[in-house]
């Protein structure tokens, strides 16, 4: 760095092809082969022009205006690399390879004032790679409430088994969120086939309490509100000792031991009726 070369930034700006290069190197390594060269240096290119305007700035943190289009691109780097798969120390550890790379650019000059702003712009490093670190967390956690919806809706699938007659097979747990997609999906199925029956079977719920029969309850209402019939199906004798033990009282709601006799139920209602086929005497 000469005389007038006064900003950190000049001497990033005068040598930023064969910075970016290196800086892709080394965070490439990490990385063990999961993005190629060229995207590194894309990626790391558009951070590297963001990053010069505050480069000069003093690193006492990132809330001033000169930091937010920077912190706004790499909360964005930070969502990409978490829906790629991508670990928070990986992440991060792309901003932080820039320290070694400047480093490596001024090594061998032992002028104090260099020695100044290269430590306020590691500083000014260590707040963007924190900044990373959290964004991406929370990024990360948005992944995984989305594919915990996704699930849900997938787990959840309401079956037309006959004009009119709609089925909800459950399987494993029932909370309040799992309800409320139930409740959901089962309403608009209700509207969109204009069926008169729903069966809610329970045959794959692992337990009923009162907490789970007051799920129940609460879409059967809602149903009824729709104008259907709700019948609750795969009442099995050890589901059913639980419920008397509880004293859960389902009212006027039909229930069946499977998900055959409530569609019989069901069909009876729609008045459809059931006809045996066999062969008669000889």
């Amino acid at each position: 760095m000469t005389a007038g070369q006064e900003r950190l930034s000049d001497l990033l700006r005068e040598h930023g092809d064969s910075l970016i290069t290196r800086w892709a190197e080394l965070a490439g390594a990490g990385l063990r082969g999961r993005m190629t060269t060229t995207e590194l240096q894309r990626d790391l290119g558009e951070l590297f022009a963001t990053l010069l305007p505050v480069a000069d700035e003093p690193a006492t943190g990132l809330d001033s205006d000169q930091h937010r289009e920077l912190k706004a691109f790499l909360a964005d780097l930070s969502r990409n690399r978490a829906r790629q798969g991508f670990s928070p120390a990986e992440t991060a550890s792309s901003v932080f390879a820039l320290k070694q790379a400047v480093f490596e650019l001024t090594e061998g000059n032992d002028d104090p004032a260099v020695f100044r702003r290269l430590m306020a712009f590691s500083g000014l490093l260590d707040g963007l790679g924190l900044w990373t670190f959290e964004t991406y967390a929370a990024a990360r956690e948005e992944i995984i409430r989305e594919q915990s919806e996704q699930l849900l809706e997938l787990t959840t699938p309401v079956v037309k088994l006959w004009e009119g007659v709609l089925a909800v097979p459950l399987v494993g747990t029932l909370d309040s969120a799992r309800t409320q997609v139930v409740m959901e999906k089962l309403l608009e199925s209700l509207v969109e086939t204009s069926s008169q029956h729903a069966i809610i079977d329970i045959t794959g719920v692992l337990a009923v309490d009162t907490q789970v029969a007051q799920h129940l309850l609460k879409t059967v209402v809602a149903a009824r509100l729709m104008g259907a019939e709700c019948t609750i199906s795969g009442i099995r004798p050890q589901i059913a000792q639980t419920i008397v033990a509880l004293g859960i009282e389902f009212g006027d709601i039909t229930t069946k031991a499977t998900l055959a006799d409530a569609l019989r139920h069901a069909l009876r209602f729609e008045g459809v009726e059931l006809v045996h086929g066999g062969k008669g005497p000889a």
